[in-house]
């Protein structure tokens, strides 16, 4: 069971560490090789983990109907989820059984997935049902011959599939409800940065750097290193507070809102995050492509429809183009920017100190579980 602070409690530890002038630490500093970001075999351990770890995939809100489906790669593999005429999500490799050729293209809603090269039909339950001319194919069973599956699991708002035989360490019972059914899915988007996929994914677990990389940008809204780290499994909760919330402190505890006045970013281990902003929450998930290669797969949602959903949708797409065009696209220009220092040599590790909790909690856990993966 995941126990994260309420809203009440977070606000009033935001309320003492800005009246102290201090922040949520962690007790151990970090020492990271930098050939952790860079060697091919280390990144082949880690891909060979994404696939054995359940990792999220896609929001539920991208399947809202019997037919939906996400065609995508995962961890170096071609996937499709889709959401079965009976209700229930499946996850298969996106791989024709014939000639091995795809069966579906992005995202969409369908009856049944045909190939487009031999026209070889699929059930959404991945079945195969139909082969033309099949007396071409004696002795071909159909019951041998359905899509892959792999395993697909819905929590929290979220589809998690885990390709391979699954780690024993490996839960989802420390997912919190990160998305709602009134939220709605209104972007999904995808870019590619020269960046390790880890380095990347540090820029969002601290906010050390808020004035300094923001400092035209977040920092005139929020504050610098004033933050709440909370753990909870391999994951962690990290809050920004933004300065207006100041505003709560003349109103009556039990009446404060914290919409609005702070940034939740979840830390889903390893490789996709949570954040849930003043009008939109964000699932963004860094799918490795080399050790210096990531794409980022977003998909955006609204924060609730309220009594007037155009509006909320609006406010929320301005959301997405304040954070894009600022914040998001400083972390990316800082992230490419560590990864071309790397062949420099200067660093033999990175340092992460008390201020970088989650960070910290983040290089353990993929230590640990890199150690508990069984070898060949």
């Amino acid at each position: 069971m995941t126990i994260l602070l309420d809203d009440g409690d977070v606000i009033d530890r935001i309320f003492s560490h800005m009246d102290e002038k201090t922040t949520d630490l962690g007790d151990d500093v970090w020492h990271e090789p930098t050939e952790n970001y860079q060697s091919p075999e280390r990144f082949a351990t880690e891909i060979d983990l994404l696939r054995r770890l359940p990792v999220p995939f896609c929001p539920s809100a991208a399947l809202p109907e019997n037919g939906s489906f996400v065609a995508r790669t995962a961890a170096g593999t071609p996937l499709v989820v889709v959401r079965g005429d009976d209700g229930v999500v499946r996850a298969f490799r996106n791989v024709c059984r014939h000639r091995g050729m795809a069966v579906a293209e992005g995202s969409g809603c369908a009856r049944a997935f045909v190939c487009p090269y031999h026209a070889w039909t699929y059930g959404l339950d991945g079945r195969l049902k139909y082969i033309p001319g099949a007396d071409g194919f004696p002795g071909l069973d159909p019951e041998e011959h359905g899509l892959v599956p792999v395993t697909a699991e819905e929590r929290g708002g979220i589809i998690f599939v885990t390709q391979a035989a699954p780690l024993s360490t490996a839960s989802l019972e420390t997912i919190p409800e990160l998305f709602s059914p009134e939220q709605r899915l209104f972007d999904q988007s995808e870019l590619v940065d020269e960046a390790n996929w880890k380095i990347i994914a540090e820029t969002s677990m601290e906010g050390y750097h808020i004035k300094s990389l923001h400092n035209r940008t977040f920092y005139p809204y929020g504050l610098d290193n004033v933050n709440l780290v909370e753990i909870f499994g391999p994951n962690s909760r990290i809050t920004f507070p933004f300065r207006r919330i100041e505003k709560l402190r003349s109103i009556p505890r039990e009446k404060r809102r914290i919409d609005g006045m702070v940034t939740y970013v979840y830390q889903l281990f390893p490789n996709a995050h949570v954040s849930v902003l003043s009008n939109h929450s964000v699932l963004t998930i860094l799918e490795p492509i080399t050790p210096s290669r990531t794409r980022y797969v977003f998909y955006r949602m609204s924060n609730g429809n309220g009594d007037n959903p155009k509006n909320a949708l609006a406010e929320a797409r301005r959301d997405v183009e304040f954070v894009k065009d600022s914040g998001l696209q400083e972390d990316r220009d800082a992230a490419c920017a560590i990864q071309e220092g790397l062949d420099s040599k200067a660093n033999s590790h990175f340092t992460f100190g008390h201020f970088e909790k989650a960070i910290v909690h983040f290089h353990r856990m993929l230590r640990d579980t890199l150690i508990l993966e069984p070898g060949p």
